[in-house]
């Protein structure tokens, strides 16, 4: 289990949890699902604690266009 993990909070798991609404909204349609959910691991991984900026972070390293 992730018990110990940070990355794995209760508050982390809430913000992944945003930042895939977030990105699924924007890109779900258009994007590949892998990516939008690569992006929100690495958000948290990077240690963000708000989604202020996630889409421009997602258009500018994961989006395909």
């Amino acid at each position: 289990m992730h018990n110990d993990d940070w990355r794995y909070s209760e508050e982390k798991l809430k913000l992944r949890q945003s930042l895939l609404k977030i990105l699924l909204k924007e890109y779900g349609g258009t994007e590949s699902t892998s990516s939008i959910y690569e992006c929100a691991n690495e958000w948290v991984e990077k240690g963000h604690v708000r989604a202020d900026g996630v889409v421009k972070y997602y258009k500018a390293y994961f989006s395909a266009k």
